[in-house]
């Protein structure tokens, strides 16, 4: 998928997971390492974690693939890595502490709810075996 079409993809399934103040920026021209960072704010550890499984398990099943999950444990603060696009979920507490939309506010944003994307595959149901 295309790194504009993944962010996209990743801030609507953060919208759909009742994620907040969801923020799409364009760091290509600034960082160099990534094209797109999403950030996304959680209202608890376990709404962190509620998010984090379902990006992970919604983009996985369309084919896109992060590598290891950093800060999946705490809950506090998980960072995805697609390498195109960074996924950061955090608590509000971590999101003013760390000041990531004070870092990249020169950044352009991306308007994610006009972009047009492809059909996402849902989260498949776990089995009672599993």
């Amino acid at each position: 998928m295309q790194a504009r079409k993944l962010a996209a993809a990743a801030a609507t399934l953060a919208d759909e997971k009742k994620g907040t103040d969801i923020r799409v920026y364009d760091v290509g021209e600034q960082i160099k390492v990534a094209d797109y960072f999403v950030v996304v704010t959680a209202t608890s550890r376990p709404h962190v974690k509620a998010l984090y499984n379902e990006l992970h398990v919604r983009l996985k099943a369309a084919g896109e693939h992060h590598s290891r999950a950093e800060g999946a444990e705490a809950g506090w603060w998980v960072l995805l890595d697609y390498v195109d696009v960074v996924v950061h979920i955090l608590q509000a507490e971590a999101r003013e502490y760390y000041g990531l939309d004070t870092l990249y506010e020169e950044c352009e944003q991306l308007d994610w709810r006009s972009v047009t994307l492809p059909a996402l595959p849902e989260a498949r149901p776990k089995s009672v075996a599993e």
